[in-house]
């Protein structure tokens, strides 16, 4: 039997109703869920710049020892301590979105920090992380790279990407790859001057100073994209990392 048209457009907008409400509806439950998935993801990768966490079985132990060895703020390009957003709001340094904060002109960025604080002394912060995002190959890369309490010897990092080439780009994730920053690298030359760290091209080639790391054969772009994410974002942490610097200088000083 043939229906009419406006049976066909009053059930037509019916299904549409009926549908999108569901979808709706799915959205708004599953989101806490979603949300507390992306906390989990972020609280992991600041954590893994630093130790290592594959050990842990579960979300409540990431948790827990966010909760106890990480202490936030956010600051911006001046280095000054930004409590509340232009609203009026308390500023919540796990919540900045490192995407949306990117596409931001550097001066009026957000920019978290985020201290781990001492296993055995919560008064004393063993290391500085800080977020990164930048372009790789085919679309973002992003990262942590986690300072020791000098504020210039790297101690770990973690790289993300969003759609690098398997085995090629892509392994900037790989254990091996971020291993080689770790510990023997420094920020800054004997000047005090910025220096970053850079992947050097080609791989297999033995770094000529402390200032950089061996290559990633066949990934040059990637690379490229990496050793501009870390300059960026370093000379933006700059004035808050000299800041700092200087507090812990005079400190020792006072000690002795």
């Amino acid at each position: 039997m043939q229906r009419s048209n406006i049976y066909i457009l009053v059930f037509s907008t019916i299904m549409t109703v009926l549908i999108g409400g569901a979808m709706s509806l799915t959205s708004v439950l599953l989101k806490p869920a979603q949300d507390k998935q992306v906390e989990l993801d972020t609280k992991k990768k600041i954590l893994g710049a630093v130790m290592d966490i594959s050990t842990f079985k579960t979300p409540e132990e990431v948790f827990r020892l966010y909760k106890n060895r990480v202490k936030s703020i956010v600051v911006d390009i001046k280095g000054e301590i930004i409590s509340k957003d232009v609203k009026g709001n308390p500023l919540v340094a796990e919540k900045v979105n490192a995407q949306k904060n990117h596409k931001i002109t550097r001066n009026e960025r957000l920019y978290p920090v985020y201290m781990i604080l001492n296993e055995s002394d919560t008064n004393a912060v063993e290391a500085y992380v800080f977020p990164m995002f930048g372009l790789g190959l085919w679309d973002w890369i992003s990262g942590y790279i986690a300072l020791e309490s000098d504020l210039n010897t790297v101690k770990g990092i973690a790289f993300d990407h969003k759609g690098e080439t398997p085995g090629l780009g892509a392994r900037i994730t790989e254990k091996k790859v971020r291993n080689r920053y770790n510990n023997t690298k420094k920020i800054f030359n004997e000047a005090g001057d910025l220096k970053s760290i850079t992947m050097i091209k080609g791989e297999g080639n033995p770094p000529e100073s402390e200032h950089e790391v061996d290559g990633l054969s066949g990934a040059t772009i990637t690379a490229k994209g990496v050793n501009k994410m870390l300059r960026e974002y370093l000379g933006c942490y700059q004035s808050f990392i000299k800041t700092k610097k200087g507090e812990s200088e005079i400190a020792i000083n006072l000690k002795n």
